[in-house]
């Protein structure tokens, strides 16, 4: 398993908290108060921190940085759907949980959304309700907005 490591990545929509191991990325996500202020990064983090970049930058669509996810099978099946969703595009609750072979479990989709603990690579932010609003995200609404938005901006670049 190994020991976990810390880094701080700068964003425009703020500061990112990456956690991981030796094994994979354990957590990517948003935080209020961070020390963004530690100069070496551990080996293990510099892929997902470098693709961080890259991404925030639009020349990243999709991540390859290994990660270890923990939740039930349920929520696994739902994380793993999310991965599919293309860059700058959107998907319902009710698509995803259409396409994971629960039609009706719209709302246990949110709540694996609302547990995913690796934003933005795992893009919960790409899933909208079925009117097309932008509903709950727990890095905050203005944040899925900016981040549709952001990819969209760079959807037709190589």
């Amino acid at each position: 398993m190994g020991e976990q490591h810390k880094a701080y990545y700068t964003s425009e929509i703020g500061m990112i908290e990456v956690v991981g191991r030796s094994d994979g990325i354990m957590s990517v996500d948003f935080v209020e108060d961070a020390e963004a202020d530690n100069i070496s990064v551990h080996d293990c983090l510099k892929p997902c921190m470098t693709q961080l970049d890259e991404y925030f930058c639009g020349k990243r669509k999709t991540f390859l940085v290994s990660f270890q996810i923990q939740g039930t099978e349920f929520n696994k099946k739902v994380w793993r759907a999310l991965m599919e969703i293309p860059y700058g595009t959107t998907q319902s609750y009710s698509d995803i949980a259409k396409a994971i072979g629960h039609k009706n479990a719209y709302r246990a989709v949110g709540n694996a959304n609302r547990n995913n603990k690796i934003a933005i690579i795992i893009p919960c932010h790409r899933v909208i309700g079925s009117d097309g609003s932008l509903t709950g995200y727990a890095c905050g609404i203005w944040r899925k907005e900016w981040l549709l938005a952001h990819e969209r901006k760079y959807l037709d670049s190589p």
